[in-house]
């Protein structure tokens, strides 16, 4: 009975918009506020409280989404530092080949470049860690965890919600019988205040009869019964309501409890993605990383100045070696050097440019070496004749091919070839092309050659292929590779092989 009045007086000194709670309930919220305060729209148990609960379900998969979205962002910048420190090695390391720096100085320079391409291959690595490992991780999980409805929503928000609602369904029905009980006990007592009040001041009043007394009197009466009657209805429902409680306290924490669980399954899954990202942004775990910087330092450290100054000396100062002037001897490879000056001068300007290129080889091109033109020119040309046939520039690799020069007669003829036109084509111009076949002759390449045109060979020194024709009067041959392909190669750039 005792346990009844503390509720009782907890209501009437309530107002109606006061939480309604047993007295297990009042101690469970009083601790509440001694740890972190009560929540700010009221109680768990409240009707329709537990949606916060329900609704922490979306807010897992919605905070999924943003942990990806966020290392999505992430790995863009990893993405665009990466490719910012390539553009920065590609611009800087061109400027440093081109500079005026030498030496080992240079490689040390040029060692920040290197370091800047490996850093960008992690940054790289990283960024696709985060962009496809990371990310599929999340969502893989995310999958599993949370299944969609074709109604919209998620499967897992409308069990706990329908779990919720039928555990306090029947709890806030009899909630509401003794919010109507107290609600008529309350009217009743107002009413019996009423006639009592009428009854006081009945009798002050001189003028009032003795009937109307007595019927002011069963009235007074008539509404304490009616009180009474209220007030034992009230207590009747409020026991009812408290008989309940723990039935619903223990249903609503079975339904709460499962939520809790799928939680800490959530709340485990990002602890665990974070330390996944942490390793892998955390680049002082990476070996590569810390290698990148040794060979760096290494490289800076293996820089010599009196190594880079002796390489200026004999490079460039008195240590070079230097061609005295000497008594030469005639030779025709005077003459060849003597010719190639003379046309130098007079020459096209394709002339020129392809005798600058080539000027070294040239003249280091022995006459003994290069084989005759043909039978023909054998027979009816003098020993001065000589035919340039295609040698690889030693300069930047642009691709020329040589004039022809012929001397008759003591005049000099000057044939150029375009880009347009190769030896074969000439020939077939002029009319004179044979194509003698002969059986296959194995010949071993004296000279490194590329083909300048797409119907020509392309071999290194050494290498073996087959004839298959006769030297033509421009001074080429038809062979074949030890890869089937068929082409031309000048004949003096090889050699019968003697079995």
């Amino acid at each position: 009975m005792l346990h009844v009045h503390s509720v009782l007086l907890f209501f009437t000194a309530a107002p109606k918009s006061a939480k309604i709670l047993c007295c297990k309930e009042t101690r469970v919220m009083s601790s509440e506020d001694d740890t972190g305060g009560e929540a700010p729209s009221g109680s768990f148990w409240e009707p329709g409280n537990y949606k916060r609960t329900v609704k922490r379900v979306d807010d897992g998969n919605r905070l999924c989404n943003d942990l990806v979205s966020c290392f999505q962002e992430r790995a863009k910048i990893e993405k665009s530092y990466a490719q910012q420190l390539t553009d920065w090695s590609r611009k800087w390391r061109t400027a440093v080949e081109k500079g005026s720096q030498y030496g080992t100085l240079e490689k040390a320079w040029h060692a920040f470049m290197t370091a800047a391409d490996k850093l960008s291959e992690i940054h790289l690595e990283v960024r696709n860690r985060l962009a496809g490992e990371d990310s599929d991780k999340v969502k893989n999980w995310q999958k599993e965890a949370y299944h969609k409805q074709m109604i919209g929503g998620f499967k897992e928000t409308k069990e706990v919600e329908d779990g919720f609602r039928k555990a306090q369904k029947p709890w806030v029905k009899k909630l509401k019988d003794v919010e109507m009980s107290k609600k008529n006990y309350h009217a009743a007592r107002k009413e019996e205040k009423t006639a009592q009040t009428r009854e006081n001041h009945a009798k002050a009043d001189s003028s009032v009869s003795q009937e109307q007394m007595r019927k002011l009197q069963e009235r007074v009466e008539k509404c304490a019964q009616e009180a009474e009657k209220c007030k034992e209805q009230y207590e009747k429902m409020l026991e009812e309501l408290n008989r309940y409680n723990p039935r619903y306290m223990e249903d609503m924490e079975q339904v709460f409890e499962g939520c809790q669980e799928a939680e800490c399954k959530r709340l485990c899954f990002l602890k665990e993605m974070f330390l996944d990202l942490h390793n892998h942004l955390n680049l002082s775990t990476n070996d590569s990383f810390h290698a990148l910087y040794r060979d760096l330092y290494q490289g800076i450290m293996a820089a010599d100045d009196q190594e880079d100054l002796k390489w200026w000396r004999n490079t460039h100062g008195p240590g070079m070696a230097m061609n005295w002037p000497q008594f030469e001897a005639f030779s025709s490879k005077l003459i060849l050097m003597h010719m190639f000056a003379d046309m130098t001068k007079s020459g096209s300007e394709y002339l020129k440019i392809y005798l600058r290129q080539n000027y070294v080889a040239l003249v280091e091109w022995s006459l003994e070496s290069q084989r005759p033109i043909s039978r023909k020119e054998k027979s009816g040309k003098s020993g001065e004749d000589v035919t340039l046939t295609s040698i690889i520039p030693a300069g930047d690799g642009v691709k020329q091919t040589p004039p022809q020069t012929k001397q008759s007669g003591g005049k000099e003829e000057i044939s150029e070839w375009s880009d347009e036109d190769t030896p074969k084509k000439c020939l077939e111009v002029n009319g004179h092309e044979e194509d003698i076949k002969v059986p296959g002759v194995r010949v071993r390449a004296l000279y490194d050659y590329a083909g300048q045109e797409a119907d020509e060979l392309s071999f290194k020194a050494g290498e073996e292929l087959m004839k298959i024709s006769e030297e033509d009067e421009q001074g080429w041959c038809k062979g074949r590779l030890h890869t089937g392909q068929v082409g031309l190669y000048p004949a003096n750039y090889v050699e019968k092989v003697v079995l």
